[in-house]
């Protein structure tokens, strides 16, 4: 099968979160599989120096964009005899320090950044010589191409137009913005009513794909079904009933090329379900590099997360209020909210010898903390997919999740299945809640047998890529039936 995808970001190039580790890994196995695989990002600052091997293709692009035109160049990196990746180069655009936003605000220029993203993918599509069947979008920033291309085969005469498929990695972020940016899209006004682009008088480009892509997927399978309801669905759930026969949910798999615990240069001790004596020694490690005691007595608790409100960063704050009365200690690794770095800041100052905080990202501290903690937190308010439970399972690292899309999907309570229980769950989305969890923690904690047996089934639990490639060329053939 032939295959374009088109992301705003994807590892190693470019990453804020997810997104970028799916379509990565996503294009590295389906390239593995036998297909030929594209992907376009957009060319943003430090790619090119990062990876100097890339080269300008002959092809600049001078596309409308609302009244003017719009000129880009194209750069190829080969991934493999049949796989490339094409960057959009408009420096203007691109070449910022952030790739969506400034000191945690938007560019008030996304609209006219991502409208032409996705115009520049729609042209790829149409004239690259090995010409793509299916068209994989991901998120709003791309998600006009479906509409894009439609109107192109029915305006144009594109008779051999590809299908088209958009993947949903959070129905929160959808890309609303001002009527009057419509403008930008070049279509006609027909487009613009409630069953089209128009949400409560303003365009919201998520919705577009929705309403105009052949099939539609999510990053979890609970996660497709709770975006169907009013609680979770963001204005957006009776389009996604009405499109339900081609809404799909597929669990995103994890790269356990670089998610292993054998392998692994960021890890000073390796370890596995047979060798698992290296997972203490990190454990020592990684309470020593971030200046707690070192005891392997200790539980340590880690974290790894945007300091968001989806991620349950409030009830966290309030569970571990309650639990450092404990003998526990406590990891953070991540940025986001000014308030709730301050927060997080603020309990690192009141508890020195529990707490360790560390504002940013360090991929290489990540991997540690996964490695090192015994218990990892993730009581997210909603979560479509989550990789980092799926990290901590592989890892070793018991998580404590909410029942929430694919935390749900990936964590088993013992109170589920005695035989494969892996995690702790609980429901409510309250302090007391997490809190409870934390304290089942404690207690397995002094069952060295059944914390083995959680570790067991923990790091056996199986989230290849390639059983999800499987599943995305079915729901591939889905499109190409429409």
């Amino acid at each position: 099968m032939k295959i374009l995808l088109g992301s705003s970001e994807i590892h190693p190039y470019s990453k804020t979160g997810g997104l970028a580790d799916m379509v990565g890994a996503l294009v590295k196995t389906l390239d593995r599989a036998g297909h030929q695989v594209g992907v376009v990002t957009p060319l943003y600052w430090g790619i090119r120096e990062r990876f100097p091997q890339m080269k300008k293709l002959d092809w600049q692009m001078d596309l409308p964009l609302g009244p003017n035109y719009v000129s880009a160049d194209v750069w190829v990196l080969d991934l493999s005899k049949k796989s490339k990746v094409y960057f959009i180069d408009h420096p203007g655009f691109y070449q910022r320090a952030g790739l969506y936003q400034k000191n945690s605000i938007d560019f008030p220029d996304n609209a006219e950044r991502f409208i032409f993203f996705s115009k520049a993918i729609v042209h790829l599509a149409r004239y690259l010589p090995w010409q793509p069947e299916i068209v994989h979008v991901h998120d709003w920033q791309a998600a006009l191409v479906p509409i894009l291309i439609q109107h192109q085969a029915l305006r144009e005469g594109w008779e051999t137009q590809p299908r088209t498929c958009l993947t949903i990695h959070n129905l929160a972020y959808q890309g609303v913005f001002p009527p009057a940016q419509f403008a930008l899209t070049n279509l006609p006004l027909d487009y613009f009513n409630l069953h089209g682009l128009e949400f409560h008088a303003k365009l919201n480009c998520l919705k577009a794909g929705i309403a105009y892509a052949d099939t539609v997927t999510t990053v979890s399978p609970r996660y497709a079904r709770e975006i169907t309801t009013p609680e979770y669905g963001c204005g957006l759930d009776a389009l996604l009933r009405k499109r339900q026969s081609s809404l799909f949910g597929i669990l995103n798999g994890v790269d356990y090329e670089e998610w292993n615990t054998t392998k692994n240069s960021y890890l000073p001790h390796p370890f596995s379900v047979r060798n698992p004596a290296g997972k203490q020694k990190d454990k020592l490690a990684l309470q020593a590099e971030l200046g707690l005691p070192v005891d392997s007595n200790i539980p340590l608790f880690g974290s790894i997360t945007r300091l968001a409100d989806q991620k349950g960063v409030d009830i966290q704050l309030g569970a571990l209020e309650e639990m450092l009365s404990s003998q526990i200690q406590f990891t953070l690794l991540g940025s986001g909210s000014p308030e709730y770095e301050k927060a997080y800041r603020e309990l690192a100052k009141r508890h020195p010898t529990k707490v360790r905080v560390r504002i940013g990202f360090d991929q290489g501290l990540s991997h540690r903390i996964e490695a090192g903690s015994d218990f990892y937190l993730m009581p997210s308010r909603f979560e479509p997919c989550g990789l980092n439970q799926m990290y901590s399972l592989r890892y070793g690292t018991i998580p404590i999740v909410r029942v929430t899309g694919g935390l749900d999907d990936t964590v088993v309570d013992i109170s589920e299945d005695t035989e494969k229980a892996n995690g702790i769950k609980f429901t409510e989305y309250t302090a007391r809640a997490l809190a409870k969890g934390m304290r089942k923690a404690l207690v397995l904690y002094k069952e060295p047998k059944l914390l083995q047996h959680y570790r067991k089934n923990a790091m056996s639990a199986d989230f290849s890529w390639e059983r999800v490639v499987e599943q995305y060329v079915k729901v591939y053939g889905v499109a190409l039936k429409h």
